[in-house]
């Protein structure tokens, strides 16, 4: 039997490697799962022009690299934004979908409570860097949730990057049109990985509202005791390689 081959999207703040160590390992050998970085943060400063389609194209170049045709892709965060966006736009490259918490989904059917969270998250643009971080965490889980406190020392030398990609990332989904008529045509299973004390005005929203495009197979799974910032795939990464390897085994096996 061929391995599995998936490309795994971080999100913004993470790199690749780091995010994706714990989940791969569980994978075991038999899946090749590539953990690719985003073309955000390949030089210093965001790239021009930077937008989704930016890391489309690089999805695309990493998987033409490795010789796949079609391959199974998933994304965290940002990185699942990126992931809905690709699906959009190249469903025939896509054996399926993996969605952990994409911190967004299109600009469409937004509920009242989403509508204003946003808000919130654009008035993060006028904050000092020290404050920045630290309000960009807090508006994605629930209210109760008690955020640990920055790891003691300097931080690593790439966390000086995040807060312009987080921005950018900000920036670009105001703009950017994903297509809701080429999401409901995607046929490819669909999985979504949920916190249960990630804030549900936020990436609940957006599993309620992805589920309602009516992807002909969606199947939502719910970590009770994760949020955003303690994601399943670092926590929890044997419950989800299990459950991965099932969602990919059923998408070959048709």
């Amino acid at each position: 039997m061929k391995p599995i081959r998936v490309i795994l999207l971080p999100g913004a703040v993470l790199p690749a490697d780091e995010a994706y160590g714990p989940l791969i390992e569980a994978l075991g050998p038999d899946v090749q799962a590539v953990a690719k970085d985003l073309e955000l943060y390949a030089d210093d400063e965001p790239p021009p022009g930077w937008s989704l389609d930016t890391e489309i194209d690089g999805v695309l170049r990493e998987a033409d690299a490795l010789g796949w045709e079609t391959f199974h892709l998933l994304g965290y965060s940002g990185g699942g934004a990126a992931a809905l966006a690709f699906a959009a736009k190249h469903p025939d490259r896509l054996l399926s979908l993996a969605l952990l918490e994409p911190a967004w989904a299109g600009n469409w059917d937004w509920s009242p409570a989403h509508t204003e969270l946003w808000k919130h998250y654009e008035r993060l643009e006028t904050l000092p860097p020290e404050q920045f971080m630290p309000a960009f965490m807090r508006l994605g889980v629930r209210h109760d949730v008690v955020l640990p406190p920055p790891p003691p020392g300097p931080p690593p030398p790439w966390m000086a990057k995040r807060p312009a990609g987080i921005k950018a990332f900000l920036r670009t989904f105001k703009s950017y049109h994903l297509d809701r008529a080429r999401l409901a045509a995607f046929q490819p299973p669909v999985f979504f990985a949920l916190g249960g004390l990630s804030n549900p005005d936020d990436y609940g929203e957006i599993a309620a509202r992805l589920a309602r495009v009516f992807f002909p197979d969606f199947h939502l799974e719910v970590f009770p005791k994760r949020h955003h910032f303690d994601p399943p795939h670092r926590i929890e990464p044997k419950r989800l390689a299990e459950l991965l390897r099932r969602h990919w085994e059923q998408a070959e096996t048709g």
